[in-house]
């Protein structure tokens, strides 16, 4: 339940310390209230004056009121580095998300990392809240109690800390069953985050051809798997904590009964038993709440181990060995005996590519799917780092990887399907220049082709897009992410992956217009399964199974009886197809 990797956070140390202070004098506190209530009970009866309680009520109230206000301080203490930490391990997510690039999100699932990023981030700091206050209380206000009452009684104290390991030991047989029904249950929130976010991405093709029907049961399946998860967790919960209160509640009752026997015997007097007694709740009153708040943060121990371990994937490292990155004539690019392996995996994705390219060019990748056109755009765009021994020479300097940051910010990558963020047009196409005028934007918007659909829009582009506003095709998406580019007129390198793949051929046609353009004076390379496209392309590579077959002009590849005519023959099967 405590995680060590907790005692990593900075600053937490010194917060842990002043905790302690805190709720050692609030155990102090709840001794005093217990003793001076219990003095004002026996004045009463034993039919003193009312000005004897008069004191001891001052001191009760005083000790209750200072009790509650060091749970006050200890939130206040504890609540902005909480919130503080959240905020950076929801930045250092983002961060190390953008690091490791498309393939950590292929491999997770968009719905998995967006909901690690928002919702996991949240259960995060209600864990963060609750378990360390919790786990501190439970560790010194037993104590404190328990060294009270045995100086009262030390049978009673005896009797209440051989109890106390015993509920312990029930408490974490029933913790352990609720923690795997809900490692099940976080497990069935990926699932369900994820076949969300792939239903609403397929619904306008599923609508199409008229399957949308038919897949609300594998929705309405999910669904109800999570339902059933949900549920089981929460038998278990509720479970133990009915068992955790039966018990507690059993040993007080025990505890009552054996002060009664001793107060009929004359071995105790009637002020420490009713002490006693009413600090027998507080005794086990930690552990309730602990066992409470246990189940309320399982989910947030989840979402903090996940959020841990995207942390801990190795990226690359020495980012500042480029000098500069710029695009000119005289640029070579040469890939030497690169091998790619993702991390996880043992068997490389690519195999030993070997290419030169030239300065400004366009440059085609094609092969079939899975012949790994994505994981070399991976490594192009420096989210995926070669293997050794292999290099990457750019302008003469010999890199071991492109995560370099000069060359990032030249870059621009354009994936099959562009994420359109929750905001307006204007700021979807400002994704990458926040300060560009609104009359930058209007031009890049019109050389994307937009401007006809923007005339449709109730507020042009003010209009509020992406996830639960407006709409948009594939196409429209497409010409955004076109417009992003254009709008950033300094970067060179642009790498698309597919970016037609899942278009129709008019709005494919009408959008190579627009494209064509941008792709001058620029070095871009350009994976496609489409064959119109190689006609554009001043170089292609060839792959296959990893591996690099064949390379070099259309027309010399297409005189071949090689990888490429193949791959050509396919394609033109396929489009005669569409």
């Amino acid at each position: 339940m405590f995680d060590k990797r907790l005692f990593q956070l900075p600053g937490i140390k010194s917060r842990i310390a002043i905790l302690l202070v805190l709720i050692a004098l609030q155990a102090v506190m709840i001794v005093g209230q217990a003793r001076a209530l219990a003095i004002a009970v026996v004045n009463l009866w034993q039919l003193r004056a009312l000005n004897s309680i008069v004191v001891p009520t001052l001191i009760f109230s005083g000790c209750f009121l200072v009790r509650h206000l060091l749970t006050v301080a200890q939130n206040r203490v504890f609540f902005p580095f909480v919130e503080q930490t959240s905020g950076e391990l929801r930045t250092q997510l983002m961060a190390q998300i953008f690091r490791l690039g498309p393939s950590v999100v292929a491999k997770s699932g968009t719905g998995n990392i967006v909901t690690m990023a928002l919702e996991g981030i949240d259960q995060v700091q209600t864990y963060l809240m609750l378990v360390i206050i919790k786990v501190l209380d439970l560790g010194i206000t037993p104590w404190v109690i328990l060294a009270y009452i045995a100086w009262l009684q030390w049978q009673q104290a005896a009797f209440l800390l051989l109890i106390y390991p015993v509920i312990i030991l029930f408490m974490v047989i029933l913790g352990l069953a609720a923690k795997s029904k809900a490692d099940r249950q976080y497990a069935g929130y990926q699932r369900l985050s994820n076949n969300f976010v792939d239903t609403l991405r397929g619904l306008g093709t599923l609508k199409q051809l008229g399957l949308s029907r038919k897949y609300a049961g594998n929705v309405y399946q999910v669904s109800e798997d999570y339902r059933k998860e949900t549920m089981s967790t929460l038998r278990v919960a509720m479970t133990s904590t009915f068992a955790l209160d039966f018990f507690t509640t059993l040993s007080v009752a025990v505890v009552a009964v054996f002060l009664g026997f001793d107060l009929l015997a004359g071995r105790t007097t009637l002020l420490p038993a009713l002490t006693i007694l009413t600090l027998a709740p507080d005794y086990f009153l930690p552990i309730r709440n602990f066992a409470s708040d246990y189940h309320a943060t399982l989910n947030g121990k989840n979402a903090w181990q996940a959020v841990n371990d995207v942390l801990a994937m190795p990226t690359v490292t020495d980012q500042e060995v480029l000098t500069t990155g710029h695009i000119q004539a005289t640029t070579e690019l040469r890939f030497e005996h690169v091998n790619a392996t993702y991390p996880g995996t043992s068997t490389p994705t690519l195999k030993d590519i070997n290419f030169n390219i030239h300065g400004p060019q366009r440059v085609g990748i094609i092969g079939t799917s899975g012949s790994g056109k994505s994981t070399l755009l991976n490594v192009l765009g420096g989210f995926l780092s070669p293997d050794e021994p292999g290099h990457i020479t750019l302008n003469g300097e010999s890199l071991p990887h492109l995560t370099q940051t000069k060359w990032q910010q030249n870059c621009y990558y354009v994936p099959q399907k562009p994420y359109l963020f929750r905001e307006t047009v204007a700021q979807n196409v400002a994704f990458y220049q926040p300060t560009a005028s609104l009359s930058a934007i209007q031009r890049a918007c019109e050389q994307a082709g937009l401007t006809d659909w923007l005339a449709t829009l109730p507020d042009g582009l003010e209009t509020v897009i992406g996830e639960g506003a407006r709409g948009v095709s594939g196409g429209q998406a497409q010409r955004i992410a076109l417009a992003r580019a254009l709008l950033d007129d300094q970067r060179q390198v642009l790498l698309f992956d597919e970016p037609t793949a899942h278009l129709d051929i008019e709005t494919e046609a009408a959008l190579k217009q627009d494209m064509l353009p941008l792709m001058a004076n620029r070095l871009v390379f350009f994976a496609t399964h489409r064959l119109h496209w190689l006609n554009q392309m001043d170089w292609v590579l060839v792959l296959e199974n990893g591996e690099l077959k064949e390379q070099g002009t259309p027309a010399e590849l297409s005189q071949r009886d090689g990888a490429y005519s193949r791959l050509v023959a396919e394609m033109r099967d396929d489009d005669v197809r569409v």
